[in-house]
């Protein structure tokens, strides 16, 4: 079932992917990325309903980090949409004030599930029997109301708060490049650095995003004063690259569950294999 679950999560982040860089307008976006997200859980659902073995590891497993993986792209995605139509007509105060009500919204839920951050954020599994096993619910342990409405046999008192949590870390990214965008709008001066080839980056975007963070996080730019946001627009600049939402990109980075630094590990082992062969270095 994990095969097949993570093809078919591949599948959809491609899919997201594509629709992200063609379709600019974020409320048609969102209405096309719904419609593609709702197909894929609906797959999904078949393939969980087609497993013959079910043990609570299993089903523990599907409920914690495979299901959440789906359902947190439709509530980022709905959410986007929301924010988006609801957006009041007005000048930049108003605009920003309805963007900061907006993080306010995700810091309640925050605060208001707190004791499940914990569990969730550090690893724990002591719960799990509870929380990510279906038709075992405890009023107790903080239930969103949707649980009730759920579909019980696709559906525990939890999996859909990891989602929400999931998702909320990238509807804060959406929302906080939102109001970096509008107290950034002078434009930038220019490099004037002209070299006679212009590089253009032609890897992947997520490989430079990897790439951009391992950078910021060592610290080697103007003694490590460099802000993030800074260097991934030089980084644009000059490898004539668009990042995106390169904040997104870094958590889907930091979901993978194995070869977190795929790109870092490459290039190490690209290089070291360079350095052995002492005629390349010629």
């Amino acid at each position: 079932m994990n095969n097949k679950a993570t093809q078919l999560l591949s599948k959809l982040n491609e899919q997201l992917n594509f629709t992200d860089l063609e379709i600019d307008d974020p409320i048609l976006r969102s209405e096309s990325a719904i419609n593609i997200i709702v197909n894929s859980i609906e797959k999904l659902k078949l393939i969980f309903e087609k497993e013959k073995s079910k043990s609570q590891e299993i089903e523990i497993d599907f409920f914690k980090n495979i299901k959440p993986k789906f359902t947190s792209k439709l509530i980022y995605y709905n959410a986007i949409y929301k924010i988006e139509t609801k957006k009041p007509h007005g000048g930049e105060r108003i605009i920003k004030k309805y963007l900061n009500n907006e993080l306010e919204k995700l810091k309640r839920y925050f605060d208001n599930n707190l004791d499940f951050y914990k569990y969730y954020r550090t690893g724990s599994n002591y719960l799990d029997h509870k929380y990510f096993t279906r038709g075992k619910f405890d009023i107790k342990l903080t239930l969103d109301s949707f649980y009730f409405e759920a579909d019980r046999t696709f559906s525990t008192s939890h999996d859909f708060k990891v989602a929400k949590i999931m998702a909320h870390d990238l509807i804060q990214v959406y929302l906080e490049d939102k109001l970096l965008m509008m107290e950034n709008r002078e434009p930038k001066e220019k490099s004037q650095v002209n070299p006679k080839v212009k590089q253009n980056w032609t890897g992947a975007k997520v490989a430079l995003i990897e790439l951009l963070y391992a950078l910021h996080t060592e610290g080697v730019f103007n003694n490590g004063t460099s802000d993030l946001k800074d260097i991934a627009e030089y980084f644009e600049s000059i490898f004539n690259v668009n990042l995106g939402q390169y904040h997104r990109a870094f958590l889907e980075i930091r979901m993978r569950k194995s070869d977190q630094t795929k790109f870092l590990n490459a290039l190490k082992e690209k290089l070291v294999k360079r350095m052995e062969n002492t005629d390349d270095l010629l």
